[in-house]
């Protein structure tokens, strides 16, 4: 007769890694990111998604998680990760998984997990870092930093321009950003205009185009020319 498998080691294969289509796939019980989560915590499902998730976050501080599946750090840290997440609300704590976005996170220049950026109303980007447990310290310093209530100009800015333009440039995601018309200075514009052909300045008349000098007896200004 053929020998019977334990149960218990079929539960352990289908509960960890098991093949579909010729490829591994992540059991539920490998996604420990999923296991603790709270309502300001959610993971990013591309580019485009994380790239409007900053912009619409208004003031609100955001706080973007680069972790992996396979990276021991990551699993160590989440937990503490989801109690900052807890007692802090009004914060929006993004997660991006590695493994399923390692073209966006190049493109980004993360190369290191776990790592984390803080973003925060019109300053965009306020703080990059990466930690562990044992300098969680740089963590809790940057939430303390830049959670406070604080009214900032402007929009939110989100990813900086650089960024932007590199994930439109990536080719393996699909991603569309218009670039932002360049500013011109006041002044050179100004000056721009009264230069342009047909601009709507008016030219002035012959003689006041003329140099003006001081008269000889009262000291009234005359034109040169007379």
């Amino acid at each position: 007769r053929r020998p019977l498998l334990d149960r218990s080691v079929l539960s352990f294969q289908s509960a960890f890694l098991f093949p579909m289509n010729g490829n591994l796939t992540i059991g539920k019980a490998m996604r420990w990111w999923e296991k603790v989560t709270h309502p300001n915590m959610r993971e990013v499902e591309s580019a485009q998604d994380l790239a409007y998730s900053l912009l619409n976050a208004g003031d609100k501080l955001v706080v973007v998680d680069f972790f992996s599946p396979g990276c021991g750090g990551c699993r160590a840290l989440h937990p503490k990760i989801a109690q900052f997440a807890e007692r802090n609300p009004d914060v929006l704590f993004l997660q991006v998984n590695y493994e399923k976005h390692k073209s966006m996170c190049y493109s980004l220049h993360v190369h290191v997990l776990p790592f984390f950026r803080f973003y925060r109303g019109a300053q965009g980007r306020v703080s990059s870092f990466s930690c562990t447990n044992a300098t969680i310290k740089k963590f809790k310093d940057a939430l303390a930093k830049h959670s406070p209530d604080r009214c900032s100009l402007g929009p939110a800015r989100g990813l900086e321009e650089a960024e932007l333009l590199a994930l439109a440039a990536n080719r393996d995601l699909e991603f569309t950003y218009n670039e932002k018309p360049t500013l011109v200075p006041i002044a050179e514009a100004i000056q721009m205009e009264a230069a342009s052909i047909g601009g709507p300045w008016m030219p002035l008349p012959a003689a006041a185009t003329q140099p003006l000098t001081l008269g000889s007896e009262n000291g009234s200004l005359i034109p040169s020319g007379r």
